[in-house]
């Protein structure tokens, strides 16, 4: 848990949970803080038998320390390098899933703030983002093209290159999977224009509905849809994917996080307890699929 990515206090928080509901289903728990480097944490990781990741964004969830984990033949809960660089950039993520007829907003990369915007398939508002992080850090929604380049140097700040794409109107839903299980869907009502950091993880501003609100035919539609997003980009273990859903029911595909938030006002955990799953019955079953994959 910890890390250098702006995501640290997150990490720190999920890490404590999950320190906590080990220890309560008898586990022995070595609770490991990374700081900047990860060739320190070597000996005490060489003592462990598994490796529970709850790093948040950077190298903890770009595929970088699951290499290194590899390299080092040491198992760990989550998916693998590549599936976890691959859904960490949301361009590559989005490219892979629009080739294979997922929806997903029309979007556009860039590396500056000065750079050519492709204005024929962009349309105001627009969501601006870090390519490469999560917890909503960066995020802007932008309505007048006077407050694009601030709101695309507000996101470059935390990445090397940033996505702007079209906002969806419409509702935020996420869909968290468990191995080869579909929990019910969660419908995220903030406070705040846009779900942002405040919201995310002040508890009292967001609203959560779950099982969301949704005919058995949208249900199963967008579950079959995640998982098959899941299985595309080889994910393991435990994920969330999430999407917006618009006024004609069509779900359109923003991200998948492959190393979701498990605090007290997370995602997961409330998928899991509308599903008849405690917090320690769910940290079991990701321990168990990592053992067991």
């Amino acid at each position: 848990m910890g890390g250098a990515s702006a995501e640290r206090a997150v990490s720190l928080n999920t890490g404590e949970a999950i320190v906590k509901a080990c220890k309560a289903i008898g586990h022995i728990v070595i609770p490991i803080t990374l700081e900047d480097s990860l060739e320190p944490l070597i000996p005490e990781l060489k003592q462990v038998d598994l490796v529970f990741n709850a790093l948040h964004g950077g190298q903890g969830e770009n595929g970088v320390i699951q290499g290194f984990f590899e390299s080092l033949r040491i198992p760990y809960t989550g998916s693998g390098p590549l599936s976890s660089a691959l859904c960490m950039d949301k361009h590559f993520s989005k490219s892979i899933a629009h080739h294979n007829g997922i929806l997903t907003p029309f979007w556009q990369c860039v590396k500056s703030a000065g750079e050519r915007i492709n204005s024929g398939g962009l349309e105001y508002p627009l969501v601006v983002k870090p390519n490469d992080q999560g917890s909503t850090v960066g995020i802007s929604i932008v309505r007048r093209e006077e407050d694009l380049q601030p709101a695309i140097e507000s996101a470059l700040h935390y990445s090397e290159s940033a996505i702007i794409e079209n906002f969806i109107p419409g509702r935020e839903l996420t869909v968290t999977i468990l191995g080869d299980e579909v929990y019910p869907i969660v419908e995220i009502i903030p406070s705040h224009e846009v779900y942002d950091y405040e919201c995310k993880y002040t508890q009292g501003l967001t609203e959560y509905v779950c099982p969301a609100c949704l005919s058995n035919e949208e249900t199963e539609e967008i579950q079959k849809t995640a998982m098959n997003i899941f299985r595309l980009f080889n994910c393991r273990h435990y994920g969330r994917v999430d999407f917006r859903l618009d006024a004609h029911g069509k779900a359109w595909f923003l991200e998948v996080n492959t190393l979701p938030g498990m605090t007290a006002t997370s995602l997961v955990p409330k998928a899991a307890k509308a599903g008849g799953i405690s917090f320690e019955e769910l940290v079991h079953k990701i321990i168990t699929e990592a053992t067991e994959s």
